[in-house]
């Protein structure tokens, strides 16, 4: 799967768990950049993107994402 296409997949997940759907992701978005994306809800996005991808993160995996790329980076490696 393409990082593009993991990246639309993510957005979706963003507005559907945040129920917001003005949010627009690029690589480089960050926690700050979105409304709502607090450490809370965080953990509901990691959950949700684990599920639709059907993967798991480590929490060491987690705890290095800084942008949304970095999600998207991690996701792709695992789909391999």
């Amino acid at each position: 799967m393409e990082k593009s296409e993991i990246l639309e997949k993510i957005t979706e997940i963003f507005k559907d768990t945040l129920d917001n759907d003005d949010i627009v992701l690029t690589y480089d978005t960050t926690a700050n950049d979105v409304e709502d994306w607090d450490s809370l809800n965080h953990i509901q996005l990691v959950v949700a993107v684990e599920k639709q991808f059907k993967i798991r993160f480590a929490s060491q995996e987690i705890q290095k994402w800084d942008t949304v790329g970095d999600m998207v980076n991690s996701v792709h490696a695992k789909l391999g």
